[in-house]
């Protein structure tokens, strides 16, 4: 019997060339969320030419492209488009010099430092091959394109605008995201992968006071402090060493002199965690320790907690995680594994979530293997190897770009490929 995946994917290398130039440009072409405009147009033109019907600006930039062939299921892809406000330090002869204004009169640096080029050109490699291949398939496949991932805001926006009505309810949605692993590998997780993230602002208040008469004031410096200590026993001390939870403060704004007592200190702090009961147990915590120092304090007014942020915990479906690796398997080989838990976030859940179907999300490596394996000889992954949002977070274009476009060509046909 005819392997559909292998009958699709025989048309990878004639398009290799174009996808590896398409990915420099991306790279080198890099949009902050809701700005992709640009990139959506890339992704809509590549979609219409090979047949697709295409539905852009959905919740802002977002684009889905349809392919009906025949009966059978409907499967999603998405890919997620934005960069980030980091300055590039690779080096590299495609790297991005894109500035954009920050709104404060200067200019904000654009890297795409997550490797999102990676993903929009994997999405847009499949979907031709899709298109190509139609004879070794039946069904219909859903290429989404997702503004603003990085933000958390992308998905909600792309289904406030409609999207369930506009794309027709999958019967999977399939997703992946390239890590800091040699570049080949694939790898899956059933169950919980990615972490819920949450980023609160906490403003605590004091009386602020000439440095010289400390006896004045109550100081938010020393509150926040206190704060500060206080909340690295949150997982040391209140989870059971089993249950992975971080309580990362990013950020401290107090004062702008060395001689006065300013009268507030702002904290700004991250949680990751896994399930709802963690997660409700570590931000009643942080609330608990803020109040309580506050009080200690005697702080002339109650603290304000602001939640800035919110991802939700990626938590793969079982069966279409089972069936996608099993498809990896049979494809990849050796180089198909079982992925670790991540710390890292994602707001993809959200799509699935609103059509009422399951989802599997995958990891696919981007780091040249060579170097891999020669900091896992050292022991000096942790300090060789950039990880995402670093500046010099850069994927070797291949075998990272081939091994996206197989692995979505892969999954997807473990649906439509009978």
């Amino acid at each position: 019997m005819t392997d559909p995946a292998r009958t699709v994917l025989a048309g990878l290398d004639a398009d290799r060339p174009a996808l590896e130039d398409l990915y420099k440009d991306l790279h080198r072409h890099p949009e902050l969320g809701l700005r992709e405009h640009r990139t959506a147009k890339k992704a809509a033109d590549a979609l219409r030419a090979c047949g697709y019907d295409v539905t852009e600006g959905i919740g802002g930039t977002g684009v889905i492209g349809v392919l009906r062939n025949g009966d059978g299921p409907v499967v999603m892809a998405r890919a997620d488009m934005d960069a980030l406000p980091v300055r590039e330090e690779t080096g590299l002869p495609y790297a991005s010099t894109v500035t954009v204004p920050d709104g404060n009169g200067g200019e904000q640096p654009v890297m795409h430092a997550c490797g999102h080029d990676v993903h929009v050109t994997g999405l847009i490699g499949c979907a031709r091959l899709m298109a190509r291949g139609r004879d070794a398939w039946s069904g219909t496949f859903v290429a989404l394109f997702q503004p603003s991932e990085e933000n958390g805001d992308g998905a909600a926006a792309m289904i406030d605008d409609g999207l369930t009505d506009k794309a027709p309810r999958p019967d999977v949605v399939l997703a992946q995201h390239v890590l800091p692993y040699p570049a080949g590998y694939v790898g899956t997780r059933p169950g919980s992968f990615l972490s819920a993230a949450d980023s609160l602002r906490v403003t605590v208040h004091g009386r602020g006071s000439h440095g010289s008469m400390p006896q004045a004031a109550v100081d938010p410096v020393v509150m926040a402090a206190m704060i500060v200590v206080r909340l690295q026993t949150v997982v040391a001390r209140e989870l059971a060493a089993t249950t992975p939870a971080v309580v990362t403060v990013g950020s401290i704004h107090a004062g702008s002199s060395p001689n006065v007592i300013p009268d507030r200190a702002v904290i700004e702090l991250n949680v990751r965690t896994y399930d709802d009961a963690t997660r409700g147990q570590v931000l009643d915590a942080i609330e608990r320790i803020v109040r309580a120092e506050c009080e200690a304090s005697r702080a002339p007014r109650e603290p304000e907690f602001e939640r800035t942020t919110s991802f939700p915990p990626t938590v793969n479906d079982e069966e279409p995680t089972r069936r996608v690796a099993d498809a990896f398997g049979a494809y990849f080989g050796d180089d198909a594994h079982t992925v670790e838990l991540q710390t890292a976030s994602e707001d993809l859940s959200e799509i699935p979530q609103a059509f009422g179907v399951p989802f599997t999300y995958w990891a696919i490596g981007g780091i040249d293997p060579e170097r891999y394996a020669e900091a896992a000889r050292k022991g000096t992954v942790s300090q060789d190897i950039p990880v995402n949002h670093s500046a010099t977070f850069a994927p070797v274009v291949q075998p990272t770009l081939d091994t996206g476009v197989s692995a979505m060509v892969v999954a997807a046909l473990a649906w439509l490929g009978g």
